[in-house]
């Protein structure tokens, strides 16, 4: 396998080292092959916010695979899931299914494409949106992690239809539509930066990229693959009150099983195929074993105190960083949205891409693995989000800001 992994920020490359083969996984500890375990902060890249192994996802997954692992056409399963969607996303009229984030945005994309009959996007510098082709234009994540911004084997006229603005800066995305009139399909963001490291929308960021789409003519298109059904029950539209035309999911919707998903509007979603011309198909799209996880994932949330829980504990853990990192004197810079976090190795503030340039990774790398050492498994790579879960306890988070005092400790001896 490249790099001997398949998935780029899983090799450690940034952080240095060899990375962990895990044999399994229950609650909030990881277990490796050797037997060590460790209080999980990456949960499967925030998919799993109930957990790693929760009960309730397992009985799912074994009934659903006791009738059969794939049909290859409809099921009951999928109309409850879509069900369970439309009615915690207002903005979410019809759904279509698929295997993955990069799939669902991918699609959202071809979409507005055919709806406005305009060619050109504008995506943000350093968000993710999976790795398609016009997509992986600055991209971060895992592109932002090995340095390269945009990938070699990208069509430069493909790359061209896309447009890079700075995050939480309107007015790049108002003077981007006046560069390109009547030529900009949609704007792609995520409404929570969350792939280079974690960064919030500002104050009316979000709504005033929905009156500049309304403006123009445009689409609004929000990733949601990370944040949907993790900053709140709704997602983070519900949670800024802001209501996009396309929402594109995943990770949380599957349960820890592959499954991604974009709907919206139903005039938009009725031009999909079969029902209008925009093709799109997938094999295993609606395989009814991740139908199964994802609807066991959605209700064992629908109880508003989970995520009250949920971010108490995660309040709790970013206070106890940023006190720690400032006790031991390492510059850092915090922020957090519901049981989503960071720490930049920075003296902030982080507000876009640009800014992240600034963070030692180096620093970070050394954090990383002196809190490997003490047990605490946390994103291998400075430019990614923390995520805490239902599963986590207060006895594991207290000891996760234990460890994380002396791998501050650590850190600022070695500078």
């Amino acid at each position: 396998m490249p790099g001997g992994v398949s998935s780029p920020v899983r090799a450690f490359k940034t952080v240095g080292g060899t990375p962990i083969y895990f044999a399994r996984g229950a609650g909030a500890v990881l277990t490796d092959l050797d037997g060590n375990e460790y209080i999980d902060y990456v949960g499967s890249w925030g998919a799993l916010m109930l957990g790693h192994a929760d009960d309730r996802i397992e009985a799912a997954i074994g009934k659903a695979t006791a009738r059969g692992t794939s049909f290859g056409a409809p099921s009951e399963l999928e109309t409850h899931l879509a069900e369970l969607i439309i009615a915690r996303l207002p903005s979410v009229e019809m759904v279509r299914f698929v295997s993955s984030g990069t799939e669902a945005t991918m699609s959202a994309v071809r979409l507005a494409r055919a709806a406005t009959g305009r060619d050109q996007i504008i995506k943000c510098a350093g968000c993710y949106h999976g790795h398609v082709d016009a997509l992986l234009v600055q991209a971060g994540s895992g592109a932002m992690t090995l340095g390269v911004p945009s990938s070699p084997g990208v069509p430069r006229g493909t790359a061209a239809d896309t447009i890079v603005v700075p995050f939480n800066d309107l007015a790049a995305v108002e003077q981007a539509f006046a560069a390109h009139p009547d030529t900009i399909a949609a704007m792609l963001v995520e409404p929570i930066a969350g792939n280079m490291g974690l960064i919030p929308p500002e104050p009316g960021y979000l709504q005033g990229l929905r009156g500049l789409c309304d403006r123009h003519g445009a689409l609004l298109i929000f990733d949601e693959v990370m944040t949907g059904f993790r900053v709140s029950s709704g997602g983070a539209q519900t949670l800024y009150d802001v209501r996009p035309d396309l929402t594109c999911l995943g990770k949380i919707l599957g349960g820890g099983l592959p499954v991604g998903a974009y709907g919206g509007r139903q005039d938009l979603m009725s031009m999909i195929a079969p029902a209008g011309p925009v093709y799109q198909a997938g094999t295993l799209s609606g395989n009814p074993v991740c139908m199964a996880a994802g609807i066991a994932s959605l209700e064992a949330l629908a109880d508003a105190q989970v995520y009250e829980t949920i971010e108490q504990k995660a309040q709790t853990l970013a206070h106890g960083l940023q006190a720690a990192a400032s006790e031991a004197g390492v510059s850092t810079y915090h922020t957090r949205v519901g049981s989503m976090l960071c720490v930049f190795f920075t003296s902030g503030p982080v507000r876009n891409h640009a800014d992240t340039v600034r963070c030692d990774v180096q620093a970070f790398g050394r954090f990383f693995h002196e809190m490997l050492s003490r047990g605490v498994y946390v994103p291998p790579a400075q430019f990614e989000s923390w995520f805490v879960s239902a599963a986590h306890t207060d006895e594991q988070v207290a000891t996760t800001l234990s460890a994380a005092a002396a791998a501050f400790g650590a850190v600022a001896k070695a500078t």
